[in-house]
């Protein structure tokens, strides 16, 4: 659920690719993206000649307008970030590359530092430019420019620049629960679970209903009976009501809220409040373009022990997994079936490299929570855990789509274990901001195909431990689960 409303800055963003699979990678980049900003437009692709350096295979460009809370330089280094994760290596100006990034405009800001210039010191030059940004938003003036940026395309040749087609209350006699208990044995926590109610969110300025289910603990003394379970219900409508009044900008700031409560009216040493909210994200196909809306589950959980909270934010989502064991076996067998053919050793290896290889498949839930000072927005978290599967999935597609999802996957075999190692690798990249102090779990279920059972695994520790184990390529022997960080 989003912090504290609308990203700040709006950006519009040049992207472009000649080498490889142009227009995977640059929804590739655009997924990435998704990992500190909010994209609110793309244009449509366009195929243009290359600038500078002829002898190079043509360009395919797109410009996208961005919400982010990043200041430009931090977001130009993001951008880099990106570019070398997707394989670009500086050689020369003008050089081919699988991916390039650049920020046109930013705000209504005018800046040369050297390392930046904004707006983009050629951008008035470049038909490939000019072309998809007038598309996108022709009435945009750049800082510094007289003339909007449909002006400017109009005076320009724009004929190299080709359109890509794609995609009730009684008196009580006694507080029984307030008594000690027959059996003298205490009890790790009590409570109620799978309480639903609507709840309502501010999200980008704008209020929206929300289904959410809630669990509710209070961890009691060894002499307390039980719980007031009417308590946690009272402690609920009357926060209900709070939020009919004032929409709550984050989910896990609902939980906070309640887990607040609950310590004072359960007299509890410690009380822990999960809340699991079901949440719509607008996204585009990948090829045909279709504008879709998915549903998320996002998560608040929070704990309070009367003087300090704890809180995590985190989301579940479903995307797609690739087996690499069943396509190795894949592999292996189809290089011999052309070596029996009479195909060389060489070019049977070749064939098989080249080709798309079959292998079983399997619909996968992650999920990823963070505990830390620092505000992160879930929505952002939920573009990390997809790009770390082998596929996202959508829950309409046309053919070309269903197609760019299953070749993407089969192209990205991935066990259970190695999403969730991505997941990390990912956070790590996208988040140098995050103190290492932040606490991170991250979880994944494969529902099996081929097998009755499902795959799982999951990692949790604190942001420290993982770095420390990326760098230096060893375990550092932390295990810190997510139940004792929240008994802190």
């Amino acid at each position: 659920m989003p912090v504290s409303g609308q990203p700040a800055h709006e950006v519009y963003l040049l992207l472009g690719a000649n080498l490889g699979d142009r227009q995977s990678n640059m929804l590739q980049a655009l997924q990435y993206l998704q990992g500190r900003a909010v994209i609110e437009r793309v244009s449509s692709f366009y195929e243009t000649e290359p600038v500078g350096y002829a002898d190079q295979p043509w360009f395919l460009n797109l410009v996208c307008r961005l919400r982010t809370d990043m200041e430009p330089v931090e977001f130009l280094r993001f951008l880099k970030s990106i570019e070398m994760r997707m394989g670009r290596v500086d050689s020369f100006r003008n050089a081919p590359r699988p991916i390039d990034l650049d920020i046109l405009v930013y705000d209504d800001l005018q800046m040369d530092t050297g390392e930046l210039t904004i707006p983009h010191p050629r951008m008035a030059e470049r038909a490939f430019v000019l072309v998809p940004f007038a598309e996108l938003d022709p009435h945009v003036v750049p800082a510094g420019y007289s003339r909007s940026v449909g002006e400017l395309a109009s005076a320009m040749d724009g004929s190299g620049v080709v359109k890509v087609e794609q995609s009730l209350r009684f008196n009580l006699e006694r507080d029984i629960q307030r008594g000690k208990p027959a059996v003298p044995v205490s009890l790790s926590r009590v409570g109620v679970t799978n309480l639903q109610r609507i709840i309502r969110m501010s999200d980008h300025g704008k209020e929206t209903l929300f289904y959410a289910e809630m669990d509710l603990f209070a961890y009691l003394s060894e002499a307390q009976t039980g719980i007031h379970m009417s308590r946690f219900s009272d402690v609920l409508e009357r926060l209900v009501e709070e939020i009919t009044l004032e929409a709550s900008t984050s989910i896990e700031g609902i939980a906070e809220r309640l887990a607040r409560q609950v310590t004072r009216t359960q007299e509890a040493e410690r009380a822990e409040v999960h809340i699991r909210a079901k949440y719509p994200l607008k996204k585009r196909t990948p090829i045909s373009g279709k504008r879709v809306e998915e549903l998320y589950t996002f998560i608040g959980i929070a704990a309070c022990n009367g003087r300090e909270t704890r809180r995590l934010v985190g989301v579940e989502v479903e995307g797609m997994t690739a087996c690499p064991c069943a396509q190795d076996m894949i592999r292996s067998h189809s290089r011999k079936l052309l070596v029996d053919e009479g195909y060389s050793e060489e070019d049977a290896r070749y064939i098989v490299d080249l080709l798309p290889l079959a292998s079983h498949n399997q619909r996968g839930r992650g999920t990823l929570l963070i505990g830390s000072e620092q505000a992160v927005r879930a929505e952002y978290l939920v573009h990390v855990l997809e790009a770390s599967m082998s596929s996202e999935t959508y829950e309409l597609l046309k053919r070309p789509d269903e197609f760019f999802v299953v070749n993407k996957a089969h192209q990205n075999p991935m066990f259970t274990e190695d999403v969730v190692r991505e997941v990390f690798r990912n956070l790590v990249d996208i988040y140098p901001d995050l103190p290492d102090d932040s606490f991170v779990l991250v979880r994944q279920e494969n529902l099996e195909s081929i097998h009755q059972h499902n795959a799982f695994a999951e990692r949790s520790g604190t942001l420290r431990a993982i770095r420390s184990e990326l760098e230096s390529g060893q375990g550092v022997g932390e295990a810190l689960t997510l139940e004792e960080w929240l008994r802190f």
